[in-house]
Formats: structure tokens, C-alpha cells, sequence
């Protein structure tokens, strides 16, 4: 038996600066991380203005996380202390794994137009997954499959599964799902997500209602957050609906945060940022002779 699951709170993304001087608008991050736990922070930058996002990310680090940055329009530049150098473009996404810790930057550039519209998504890592070997990946917009709803509309699959077809990530021991979904007017959808998963959606265009007895139509830059059943519904409203549904599994462990760097204690983050200070946060380098 189908159980939909109710929107339990649903709240507007907050106007913020990051990096060196991005602006952008926080869903949700460092703040009651048990709620959207294993989700750490997501950040929406879109923006058609360059002045008010090319200063960018510059070098950084982090350690034991998972950032996922998602493009729709303009590009970002990524460049890391693995060696790893790469731009990408509308549709395509960076997944990196900083496990043991990893120093990066990421500069956007606008398109023809100066728009400039991505989102960046932190995932936890499992206590014995925190100091993996760092790992970095480009996925580009042509390996993301798009599929059609039963209800209408689409859905790209950036991880997990509609129907009988599977993003290109795969392996993640939270089992992460990142589908971006565009619904016609009163298109619906219907998605099966594991009753012990984590769900939540944010709205990108357009708008919709959400869950089993809630009418209210949620509109651009909403976060929705869902409670307990099996499946996620939404029904797009009289301009259509666009939505990036993010679930996956809790972790239910520590943690401790400070800034870039996510451990399960305390003891852990000092050691972290200590072992930055002294220049030695860094357990793997780029490849002999790259």
C-alpha cells in the first residue's frame, strides 16, 4: 500500500555571502543538521549578475564530506590538490569525495548573457568512510539519463532510480538520490522513496502543492521537508513546476562541524584544522609525474 508522505515544514532559502564574495541562497546548513541528515548544506547560487558571483571559491579545504555541485547555466572551474582540473557546464555535475581531506577551488564564469545558475549539495560521510582517499569526477549532462514521467513531464537522474533506469552515481553508502524534475501544468508525480530515507525537495521554477493534505501551492526557492511513507508526491500548479527531489539514508552518527571540514567529534576538528595550520591536512597528492 502506497503511503505519501506528508510536508512536515517548508521554509524560503535565506540570502547569503560565501567564498569570496558570492552571493547566494542557502536551503539548509549548520543548523539542525539531524533534520536533513545524511545532507549536510545546499546552497542555490543562481544569479545574472557576474558582479555579484565571479569572485568565486578560492583555495579551500575539506575533510570528510561529499560536495556536489550541479550546473544549469554558465560555468565553474574547478581545479585540486589531487591534480584534478576540469570546467563544468549546463547539465553537468562535479561529485567529490574529500574523505581525508582534499584543498580545491571553484571559480564560476557566466554565460553569453553573464547568468550564472548552479547548486552545490554537501552529503555526510559514514564515520569509517571520513578519511577515504579523496576522489573527484566530472559527470557530464549527456551521462545524466532523462527520463518521462507517468504523470507528465521529466526527470533527470543525477543518483538513484526511476523506473528501471539508474544515475550515473552509484556505490554511495547513503544511497543518495538527486533527480531534477520538471512537471507540465497540473502534471503530477509519484516517487518511491524508502521509507527510512531522508527526503525533501526544493523548488526551482514554477510551483506545486506537496505531500498527502496539503494544497498550498510552494513556489521558487521553497525547501520542503518530508515526513514518514514510502513515496513523494507533488502536484505542479497552473505555470508548471520544477523541482530537484534530494532523499537518501540517515546516518544517525556525531557530528562535529566547523566550516569546510564535517568529523564525529570534537577532538577530531581540532586535529583537523591543527593539521592544516601545519601543513600536514593533506594525506594524498597528485599522481608521481602529474
Amino acid at each position: 500500500m502506497t503511503e505519501i508522505r506528508r510536508t512536515v515544514a517548508s521554509w524560503k532559502s535565506i540570502a547569503t555571502i560565501e567564498g569570496a564574495g558570492v552571493h547566494l541562497r542557502r536551503a539548509f546548513g549548520f543548523d539542525s543538521p539531524e533534520r536533513t541528515d545524511p545532507f549536510l548544506l545546499f546552497d542555490d547560487f543562481r544569479s545574472d549578475h557576474p558582479s555579484r558571483y565571479q569572485a568565486g571559491f578560492p583555495w579551500h579545504p575539506h575533510r570528510g564530506i561529499d560536495t556536489i555541485t550541479y550546473m544549469l547555466k554558465g560555468e565553474v572551474e574547478h581545479g585540486d590538490s589531487l591534480g584534478n582540473r576540469g570546467v563544468i557546464g549546463g547539465g553537468d555535475v562535479q561529485w567529490m569525495t574529500a574523505g581525508s581531506g582534499i584543498i580545491h577551488q571553484e571559480m564560476p564564469r557566466g554565460d553569453d548573457t553573464g547568468a550564472m545558475h548552479g547548486f552545490q549539495l554537501w552529503l555526510n560521510l559514514p564515520r569509517e568512510e571520513k578519511m577515504c582517499h579523496p576522489r573527484y569526477r566530472t559527470i557530464t549532462a549527456a551521462e545524466v539519463p532523462r527520463v518521462s514521467l507517468p504523470g507528465g513531464g521529466t526527470a533527470c537522474i543525477i543518483s538513484g532510480r526511476v523506473a528501471d533506469r539508474v544515475g550515473p552515481v552509484t556505490g554511495v553508502s547513503t544511497d543518495p538520490q538527486y533527480l531534477d524534475i520538471t512537471l507540465p501544468p497540473q502534471g503530477t508525480l509519484c516517487h518511491a522513496i524508502p521509507g527510512d530515507y531522508r527526503a525533501m525537495a526544493y523548488v526551482i521554477a514554477g510551483a506545486g502543492s506537496f505531500g498527502a493534505d496539503d494544497d498550498r501551492l510552494h513556489d521558487n526557492a521553497t525547501l520542503l521537508l518530508f515526513g514518514a511513507g514510502d513515496h513523494v508526491a507533488a502536484s505542479a500548479g497552473p505555470a508548471g513546476l520544477r523541482l530537484l527531489l534530494i532523499a537518501g539514508r540517515p546516518l544517525h552518527q556525531p557530528i562535529a562541524w566547523r566550516g569546510p571540514i564535517v568529523m564525529n567529534s570534537e577532538e577530531e576538528l581540532d586535529l583537523a584544522f591543527r593539521q592544516y595550520r601545519e601543513g600536514s591536512f593533506l594525506r594524498h597528492g597528485p599522481p608521481s609525474g602529474g
